[in-house]
């Protein structure tokens, strides 16, 4: 069901009513758009033989999620938030450095090996701001090897390819 409201921009009291001028329409939608996983069951197949792989990798399960959630926050996809915060939860991070996570740069929460993940989970999701410099490459390259720097890539590849079918064809409801 897609439900529709106007959301105050801003409001100095509780009482006063939104104006055509004053507000904007967010819209919520818990509804599938396209069950593109149920449409096109080879591709997901691929898709999730590529996510298994991933997560058989030799870059720590936690550190997969932190990319994971920050990737997701980054490309707007609910479902993959919610999921790969629920999933970081049960894997013992903390509420503090998820909270943090947005504002990761700031805060003095994440190693220099997580700061160096995010900072290339950033750069690759945000390609539209140009192509990853070789500073946030060679950063990487300082705190992965080789192999795990070809994992990482692909774990944020395919978190990115994830986020592009829930954002887009809302693949999946939250519950």
């Amino acid at each position: 069901m897609t439900t529709q409201t106007a959301v105050p921009a801003h409001s100095d009291s509780s009482d006063s009513q939104p104006t055509e001028s004053t507000s904007q329409l967010a819209t919520t939608s818990n509804t599938v758009r396209s069950a593109v996983d149920e449409l096109a069951p080879q591709i997901n197949k691929a898709m999730n033989a590529l996510e298994a792989a991933s997560r058989k990798s030799r870059i720590e399960a936690p550190l997969q999620e932190l990319v994971r959630a920050r990737a997701s926050q980054l490309n707007g996809c609910a479902y993959c938030v919610d999921m790969h915060s629920a999933d970081a939860r049960a894997g013992g991070e903390t509420e503090r450095r998820l909270y943090a996570l947005p504002v990761w740069h700031d805060t003095p929460f994440f190693t220099a090996r997580e700061r160096a993940a995010l900072a290339l989970t950033e750069a690759a999701t945000r390609l539209t701001d140009g192509p990853v410099s070789d500073e946030v490459f060679a950063a990487a390259a300082e705190q992965f090897d080789e192999v795990e720097l070809a994992e990482l890539i692909w774990v944020i590849a395919i978190i990115n390819a994830w986020n592009r079918l829930g954002a887009a064809a809302h693949a999946w409801p939250l519950s």
